[in-house]
């Protein structure tokens, strides 16, 4: 149950003790609390430590008169809308002053208790509307406030949802976004499978077709590469015209990125055909191309503030671009290292030394045909079976999904401390450093989506 409302207080302000009393017995039973000062510099003092709900203000004091106590009541913002009843003589004039001092209304002395209670009660209601739209005006404001912050992280979120929409898959982009976390985009080393792409005669296409025509056919040949791009969660480095560089095993790190990077460009070249094939009947000489090499690389956000990327640098990406310059029309060229990583699984044989350009050294490299016996390109295969336990997979399930370890615990019905230690268990397995890191890597072990299966 709720407390009971609070009785209205009631200050009277007179120096005859006599006349406060009275205005206490006749008020006090009608639910009124009553509070007694005896000059109007009292009551302005009692008023700025707890304001009333109404003063009842007698006029004939000494030393401070009731019209001089009420303009300053006015004056002050604490009792500025305080209503004030003025204890008058019933003349003309007394009343008139009354008003012009800044009294609510006055009653005549002696008074009538009746047109005592009717005034009070009235001015009682109005002084209760006037709190009410004050606080609502309060509430107001603070929504207003709270609105101006939720939109402003809105669009924030928004800005870096836009920002690592640009390398990594939409999925992941979300991810990065609710974790609130980017520490996955600082700078740092790591091992990365790089692949190159190329439009192959772009440049004669620029010069020879109308600029119309060259978007049309940049913008499908751009969307058939980002398809394929974030169905085999690579990230990408840049997009230069014609050319798109993607790597694999970060920010997140995936199992075998060489084998990744490399059934990613088959299957773009795949893809590619029917659109290769209908821009050859227009006269458009176009071909792909592609390169892949495996090594490490420094990783992180490049560019100023108004226009930031995420990219690598090393080696590993020259590498790669000249693989991709060195191969023919629809040729995919790997480095020694990618080719015995993958080649398990497909066709190829040795081109011999490339001599790259801007490389000191010859790259030993090979072509890839497509996969043994043949088969199309389909899509990664699902992730190996992970080293955690079934509980240990629930915890990173809903930490991926943005839940605190206080709502993780509520949810599985667990302590704090538990899912703490679970949490400690998994960083250890998976050689991860934090929360984000975890939630990334049960994005892209598709733990989430097994676990809405499971529910469905």
């Amino acid at each position: 149950m709720g407390s009971p409302p609070r009785a209205p207080v009631i200050l009277v302000v007179d120096d005859t003790p006599a006349d406060i009393r009275l205005m206490d017995a006749v008020l006090a039973p009608r639910g009124y609390r009553v509070l007694g000062a005896s000059s109007g510099s009292e009551a302005l003092e009692q008023v700025a430590r707890e304001p009333p709900d109404l003063i009842l203000l007698d006029v004939l004091m000494p030393r401070m008169d009731g019209y001089e106590t009420c303009r300053r009541l006015r004056k002050a913002p604490k009792s500025h809308f305080l209503p004030v009843v003025m204890l008058t003589a019933s003349t003309q004039g007394d009343r008139l002053k009354a008003l012009e001092a800044g009294a609510d209304d006055f009653i005549a002395k002696p008074f009538d208790t009746a047109e005592l209670f009717a005034r009070v009660g009235s001015l009682l209601r109005v002084k209760q509307y006037h709190d009410t739209i004050e606080v609502q005006r309060a509430e107001l404001a603070e929504w207003n406030r709270s609105l101006e912050v939720r939109v402003r992280d809105q669009l924030q979120q928004l800005d870096r949802l836009e920002r690592f929409r640009r390398f990594v898959s939409p999925q992941l982009a979300e991810l990065l976004v609710s974790s609130g976390d980017d520490e996955l985009l600082e700078s740092h080393r790591r091992e990365i499978a790089v692949a190159h792409c190329a439009l192959r005669g772009f440049a004669n296409l620029t010069v020879s077709a109308e600029p119309e025509v060259v978007m049309g056919v940049l913008h499908a040949y751009h969307a058939a590469l980002g398809h394929q791009i974030f169905h085999f969660g690579g990230t990408v480095g840049h997009i230069a015209g014609e050319t798109v560089m993607v790597f694999f095993n970060d920010p997140v790190a995936c199992p075998e990125p060489a084998e990744r990077a490399v059934l990613m460009v088959l299957r773009m070249r795949q893809e590619l055909q029917p659109l290769l094939q209908g821009w050859r009947k227009l006269g458009y000489d176009l071909a792909f191309g592609a390169g892949v090499e495996l090594g490490y690389a420094t990783l992180g956000q490049i560019g100023f503030e108004a226009r930031v990327d995420y990219g690598a640098i090393g080696p590993v990406t020259y590498v790669a671009a000249g693989l991709c310059e060195g191969a023919l029309n629809d040729q995919i060229l790997v480095s020694q290292r990618v080719y015995h990583a993958v080649e398990h699984q497909i066709e190829g044989s040795s081109v011999g030394g490339l001599d790259l350009s801007g490389s000191l050294r010859s790259v030993l490299a090979y072509s890839v045909f497509g996969l043994r016996g043949g088969s199309a390109v389909e899509l990664p295969p699902e992730p190996t079976p992970t080293p955690l336990t079934r509980r240990e997979e629930e915890v990173v399930v809903l930490v991926a999904r943005g839940l605190s370890n206080r709502e993780v615990a509520d949810e599985l019905v667990l302590s704090e401390r538990t899912v703490e230690a679970h949490l400690d268990h998994v960083r250890s397995k998976l050689g991860l450093r934090s929360r984000t890191h975890i939630a990334a890597w049960a994005v892209e072990q598709r733990l989430t989506a097994a676990a809405d299966n499971r529910v469905r």
